[in-house]
């Protein structure tokens, strides 16, 4: 079910409680796997999960689960906190997750990382590096050390966007003094996300 603003989502657009429940087993299959296809791993300790429609919708219908929210304005709440992740046709979004196994190597490495969801980028083949502009809803830095979680939008001009369609490769990678990396994105994952460009 997509809707017809730029693929936001709206109170319309959402199973209720119920139905979802009934539906959830497959939906939640179906989402993981979509989730996967579009999830770039920068080395060991960065994902970039690609937001779109369909994994926000998983988010919010989970959300509203778990809370047991059915009231219209909770319903609205987390379509205003969630929809802005949804991509709008020359951007992708991405969930950055910055992820160690063990919690004191984890605060270790986020002082050490301060900064870099500014220092994280996608290239096109044959342009420049274009890097995520950070947590526009909110600030994640306390001063000290970064956040395990940050969301970020990467500008894709048309010329961009027409590369990338026509089969140029894309890579992703991250400048930070304390963590540099670069990948090339799969293939699949590749044109799951040009399929966020309009």
């Amino acid at each position: 079910m997509r809707t017809a603003t730029m693929n936001k989502l709206t109170r319309d657009s959402l199973m209720t409680l119920e139905a979802y429940a009934k539906a959830r087993p497959t939906f939640r299959k179906e989402a993981m796997a979509h989730k996967k296809l579009r999830s770039v791993h920068i080395g060991e300790h960065i994902t970039l999960l690609f937001e779109d429609e369909m994994t926000i919708r998983y988010q919010v219908q989970e959300v509203l689960r778990i809370e047991k929210a059915f009231e219209e304005s909770a319903i609205v709440d987390e379509l205003e906190a969630y929809n802005p992740l949804i991509p709008e046709g020359r951007d992708f979004r991405a969930t950055m997750l910055i992820e160690y196994g063990d919690e004191a190597e984890r605060r270790v490495a986020l002082t050490k990382m301060k900064g870099i969801e500014r220092k994280t980028w996608v290239q096109v083949e044959g342009d420049k590096k274009v890097y995520g502009i950070a947590d526009e809803d909110l600030e994640r830095d306390d001063g000290a050390k970064t956040s395990a979680v940050h969301f970020l939008r990467f500008s894709i001009t048309d010329e961009m966007a027409a590369a990338l369609k026509y089969g140029v490769t894309l890579q992703m990678g991250c400048d930070h003094a304390a963590y540099q990396m670069t990948v090339e994105v799969p293939t699949a994952t590749r044109n799951a996300l040009v399929q966020d460009l309009r």
